[in-house]
């Protein structure tokens, strides 16, 4: 294991905020009202004469958003009116420039007009706008005699909901009526007194209204002399003379007053918020000036006024702000993390209450508040834990898009992620990362200081994803994206060693994975070179030495083991104890010295592997991933230790070790199957008791991992990732066999086989009998699947980003179909719902006829006949191995090659002889097993599935070529038996169960012989081939026929689709590289197997593609049976007739035209199209084409399914 050198995320933050560098500016949604409302208590007192209130006039059900932005004078917008006679009407146009001396941010204001000694009228109270002030218009009527001068105040307010008091005096002045009516009709202004950096002013119209004059009748309200009131309106004047004169003595009485009023206002008083608010909002200023010392305790009372206020309460906002600048300055002059984490939890949720363009949502998501978070949140250590990523996603909802620190802020997620799931292996966690790193790279475009390490950091994580899940194009985006990153790092960059370090660990795993010399050398060579520029006293040094040890222990060079060990000890020493990652340490000096030991013995040298690989292993947590490295050094350790001592209790320690590396949930998956691999192996050599056990986990593992791709394709990938794996089903069953136990050899070559088909027909599987247990089930397990499918693509994205989310989206519903399977599992009767099939559900497979699996595996070659009834029977193969499989395949292969250029006429002897060879030493032990053991009659059904090496040798076409003593021919295993094909026995029982739904036939001859330029050449059989095939098809059918330039891509898929039997003439290519672009040839595009695959046409009942190679397998994976005639019959044709090798349609057409004779026979009179006689009519037509047909192209048509 490596350890990492990362791009420090601390490193990004500066160290230049504080609480004195920021400015709260807030401006709750306040809704409107007719009675004077609340205000909002600035964080940081600015200067009175810097704050701006513009006014809107109110509308219905709401108001205005308030806005205060620090920087600006208030300039709120009134209209009042005065006039007549005996009455004047006053219209208040506009307050300008109001002083604000407490500091505390106003929710809004009204103005206050004296009627006498025991009335005022109050305007209703103005919401603080965002944009700019508005004349209001608001008028009152005043009687001349009763109101002998104009007296006007202006108050804030600082509720939304009840006003405690008349709230805070703004501004006041009086003038006489001579000074007013003196200014006729036109506006005119009155200047409050002015105070330092004010001044206020007042914009009236007055007019004078006659005694017959209609004018409004004015709601005038009392004066308010209730104790409560006067003691919070008492507390509001003493708090202004404080924060004016900075005398403790006014705070202490402003703290009394407010107490006070806190001490009348029970539990349940509807007041008992505000005057918590109050009291706290006081108490938090004197702290702030140190002159109060008791900051807990008012972090009390906020918290109380907040759970008074709970969601949905008009000042649930005002109180959430209050406790998180509370929180925020104790934290500034105590430093309690905890105080900062929830300051900004709290800020999160205030966020969405404050819609945009608001000062609160201004003041919460503003530099200064989002500065100060990103100091003190992203500079604490990072918390791979649930609480620290939270804590990280909600400092980044503080950080928009455009904020110039959001890529610090992303940072600290990305690690935090990283973190945990280097402790968990939570595949989300590594995609988030990545994620989130290619969004950083965005941020940080080239020419960015730090696009170097961004580049850097992203492929560090693609390179960790890949040691998970093994995928290539992974590694390779994250080579290409080093190299990169170090081109803009030449000598003497401080990046540099960083840079040489990551590419050199990628280069060493690509030689791991691919073999090519080259890397390792180079990986070596870089790797010294970031030593070099290392010094011993950095920090960092010892990690160096560590990486390159690992890299210098994979070339295996003796002198290289013995440095790295040195190496090892050498960072092992320089690394604390506490590291998070000394465990790796002790793993790699534990497996170094466990592989010297496999050359010296030293007895020294296991013993001390053995222990530092358990001090490694109890250091780490239960669920901690690389517990599964340590367990597989351990079972390396051990067994090693055993082939030199041969101690039995060594190899139960190893096996132990094996199963607990192997079943360790949060390991990666590839490094899982690698260590389950290696178990079954070294199980096998030692013949230990744990052999099956070891073969079943590699399928169960490998199973799991191909799941977990999101496309056909890399399906596939996933499969050839492991060379060791392509043998494992054939091993596993071998196993069975070789233990007697042929039931279980049935079930693991099944399992292992045709996973791709597998895992696709999952999607598809009926679920009639479930709708009747339960329908909701049913649907939701309809819906995932067909959601699936839809996201599962067949092709690989070439836009990496895009590319993982699409991996995202399959891997969660994922998740959410194998949770709606297990739910189904519960489900009585349901069990076994889609688990492995059992062998008495396998043996359907041969419900009309005996099923022969051939099992091609290294350690033994032999038969499994599966009877119509009874017990499985063996046949063995003593005198064949793998290899001369492998020779007899490579045989075929030239001889056919050498039959296509000789004469018609000439005898095929090369054939002759690879045939006989195949009765004698395969088929002829089966035949016998057939006709003694199971009495089967001549001419019955039977089926061969064959594996690995016996998929590309004809073993249908088997044949003596002898003669008896009475001069009769020998017969032939298609003298005896009408044979078919079967990809799996499961791909057979589900033909058959899927017969059961039959439509009215519909039959389309599909001919292409013209293909367009650079296809291949013309096939000038193909007309003379389709005429006599239509010819042929009953006229109970609906026929039709596509030819020539209709024969497209579209054409023939749709004729795939629309009809229930297929005649397909035309060129056909098997691609080598990539099975699933294997194709037929129509006029313009290909028609892939891919486009076949995803097509669901479950009426379709029989397909004969008279094409080239269209029953050929993947060399690669030849037990996943990758081929058009298998991607057809998993489309929906139960019986298809397909091609081994190429085809001569010069000849195929005698074979075609014999085929249908013999399959339409019996049906001139009327009947019924029946594709299970396909097998039969094939075997009819091959024996009556000897004499035209050569054997070769006789042999190449195999028919596959019922």
């Amino acid at each position: 294991m490596e350890l990492h050198v990362q791009y420090d995320p601390q490193g990004l933050t500066t160290n230049c905020f504080s609480p004195s560098h920021l400015n709260f500016i807030h401006s709750p949604y306040i809704p409107s009202s007719s009675t004077p409302r609340s205000t909002h208590r600035l964080a940081h007192p600015p200067s009175l004469s810097s704050c701006v209130i513009p006014l809107s006039c109110p509308v219905a059900g709401r108001a205005s958003i308030s806005d205060l932005n620090v920087g600006h004078s208030i300039s709120p917008s009134y209209s009042f009116c005065f006039v007549p006679h005996t009455h004047a009407q006053s219209t208040v146009i506009r307050v300008n420039d109001l002083p604000l001396p407490s500091g505390r941010i106003p929710v809004g204001f009204y103005v206050s007009i004296n009627v006498d000694s025991r009335r005022r009228w109050n305007s209703p109270v103005r919401m603080v706008s965002s944009d700019k002030a508005e004349v209001l218009g608001d008028v009152v009527t005043l009687s001349l005699r009763d109101v002998p001068e104009l007296s006007v105040e202006t108050r804030v307010s600082y509720e939304l909901g009840r006003i405690l008091g008349t709230g805070e005096v703004g501004g006041k002045l009086k003038t006489s009526w001579d000074e007013l009516l003196n200014h006729g009709d036109e506006p005119f202004e009155l200047s409050f007194p002015s105070v330092p950096d004010y001044h206020p002013s007042l914009t009236l119209k007055v007019a004078v209204l006659h005694p017959c004059d209609d004018h409004d009748g004015a709601l005038f309200d009392s004066i308010v002399d209730c104790e409560i009131a006067q003691d919070t309106d008492a507390g509001h004047a003493r708090f202004v003379e404080y924060m004016t004169s900075k005398t403790v003595s006014y705070l202490n009485d402003a703290v009394e007053h407010f107490q006070s009023v806190l001490d009348q206002c029970p539990v349940d008083h509807p007041d008992r918020a505000s005057a918590l608010t109050n009291l706290a909002s006081a108490r938090l200023k004197g702290y702030i000036q140190k002159d109060l010392q008791d900051i807990d305790s008012t972090i009390s009372l906020f918290r109380e006024a907040l759970a008074l206020r709970p969601q949905g309460h008009p000042d649930h906002p005002l109180s959430l702000y209050h406790l998180a600048d509370a929180l925020t300055w104790r934290y500034s002059k105590e430093g309690t993390t905890v105080d900062i984490h929830e300051s900004a939890q709290l800020y999160c949720k205030l966020l969405p209450l404050c819609p945009e363009g608001t000062s609160l949502r201004c003041g919460v998501a503003g530099a200064n508040v989002v500065d100060y978070m990103i100091a003190n949140c992203n500079t604490s250590p990072i918390d791979g834990s649930d609480d620290g990523i939270h804590l990280r996603r909600i400092v980044l909802q503080l950080c928009p898009l455009d904020h110039q620190y959001r890529p610090r802020v992303l940072w600290g997620l990305i690690w935090a992620l990283c973190i945990r799931f280097r402790q968990r292996g939570r595949i989300d966690d590594i995609d988030e990362s990545i994620q989130t790193a290619r969004e950083v790279v965005s941020l940080c475009p080239e020419g960015h200081i730090d696009h170097d390490l961004c580049l850097n950091n992203l492929a560090v994580l693609l390179q960790c994803r890949f040691d998970h899940q093994g995928r290539s194009h992974d590694l390779d985006e994250a080579i290409c994206l080093y190299e990169e990153a170090l081109r803009m790092c030449p000598v003497g960059h401080k990046t540099r060693r960083t840079l040489l370090d990551t590419l050199g660990g990628a280069l060493r795993v690509r030689y791991i994975e691919r073999g090519d010399v080259d890397d390792i050398n180079r990986a070596i060579s870089i790797r010294r070179e970031a030593l070099m520029l290392t010094p011993p006293e950095h920090l960092d040094h010892g990690t160096m030495l560590n990486n390159l040890a690992f890299t210098l222990q994979i070339r295996y060079h003796s002198e290289d083991l013995d440095e790295a060990i040195h190496l090892y000890r050498e960072s092992l020493r320089l690394t604390r104890l506490d590291h998070p990652e000394r465990h790796r340490n002790l793993c790699n000096l534990g497996f170094a010295l466990s592989c010297r030991f496999t050359k010296t013995q030293e007895n020294q040298d296991i013993e001390e592997a053995i222990r530092l690989c358990q001090e490694s292993l109890e250091s780490l947590s239960s669920l901690h991933p690389d517990r599964c490295t340590s367990h597989s050094r351990l079972n390396e350790a051990y067994l090693f230790r055993y082939q030199v001592q041969h101690n039995p209790a060594d190899l139960l320690l190893a096996v132990d070790h094996f199963r607990l590396a192997s079943g360790h949930p949060t390991g990666g998956l590839p490094d899982r199957i690698r260590v389950a691999l290696d178990w079954a192996n070294e199980a096998e050599g030692y013949e230990h008791d744990s052999t099956p056990e070891a073969y079943q986990t590699c399928l169960e593992l490998f199973e799991k991992h191909v799941m977990t791709r999101s496309s056909i394709i890399s399906r596939r990938e996933a499969a050839t990732a492991f060379r060791a794996a392509q043998s494992l089903p054939v091993d596993a069953a071998s196993c069975a066999i070789r233990r007697d136990n042929l039931r279980q050899a049935v079930e693991l070559a099944e399992q292992g086989r045709g996973q791709q088909w597998s895992l696709a027909s999952r999607l598809r599987t009926p679920l009639e009998y479930l709708e009747s247990m339960s329908p909701e089930l049913a649907r939701k397990l309809s819906e995932l699947s067909k959601s699936l499918s839809d996201a599962q693509g067949s092709a690989t994205l070439t836009d990496r980003a895009a590319a993982d989310a699409a991996a995202r989206k399959y891997r969660r519903l994922m998740e959410k179909w194998g949770a709606a399977v297990a739910e189904i599992r519960n489900v009585k009767g349901f069990s076994r719902f889609l688990l492995p099939p059992s062998y008495e559900d396998l043996k359907a497979a041969a419900c009309q006829g005996p099923v022969i699996i051939l099992v091609a595996s290294r350690y033994s070659c032999s038969a499994i006949v599966v009877p119509t009834s009874g017990e499985p029977h063996h046949v063995s193969f003593p005198s064949i191995t793998l290899t001369d499989l492998k020779n007899l395949k490579d045989r075929f292969a030239r001889a056919i090659r050498s039959a296509s250029s000789m004469d018609p006429k000439q005898p095929r002897n090369d054939l002759m002889v690879l045939l006989r060879a195949v009765w004698d030493e395969i088929m002829l032990p089966v035949v016998k097993v057939l006709q003694q053991s199971l009495k089967l009659k001549s001419h019955s059904r039977i089926w061969l599935c064959p594996t690995a090496a016996f998929t590309s040798i004809p073993l249908h076409a088997a044949h003596p070529f002898r003669t008896n003593a009475d001069r009769s021919k020998e017969p032939c295993l298609e003298d005896l038996y009408i044979c078919s094909y079967t990809p799996t026995l499961s791909a057979l029982v589900r033909s058959r169960q899927m017969m059961k739904k039959r439509v009215a036939p519909s039959f389309v001859t599909i001919g292409q012989g013209q293909p367009g330029a650079g296809k291949g050449k013309a096939l000038v059989a193909v007309d003379s081939e389709l005429e006599p095939v239509q010819k042929l098809v009953p006229a109970t059918a609906n026929r039709n026929t596509i030819s020539g330039d209709a024969a497209t891509r579209a054409g023939a898929l749709s004729a795939l689709q629309q009809n229930t039997w297929v005649h397909l003439a035309c060129h056909g290519k098997q691609d080598p590289k990539q099975p699933y672009n294997s194709h037929f040839v129509m006029k313009d595009d290909h028609l892939t197997l891919l486009d076949i695959m995803e097509r669901d046409i479950p009426h379709a009942e029989f397909a004969f593609l008279s094409a080239c190679h269209t029953a050929v397998g993947d060399e690669k994976t030849p037990d996943e049976v990758i081929h058009l005639a298998a991607g057809l019959q998993f489309s929906g044709f139960k019986s298809v007739v397909g091609t081994l090798w190429q085809v001569d349609d010069a000849v195929a057409k005698h074979i075609v035209q014999a085929f249908y004779k013999n399959m339409f026979e019996d049906l001139e009179g009327g009947g019924v199209m029946d594709c299970t006689k396909a097998a039969w009519a094939l075997n009819r037509a091959t024996h009556a084409v000897k004499t035209e047909v050569p054997l070769e192209q006789r042999m190449v048509f195999v028919h596959i399914g019922v």
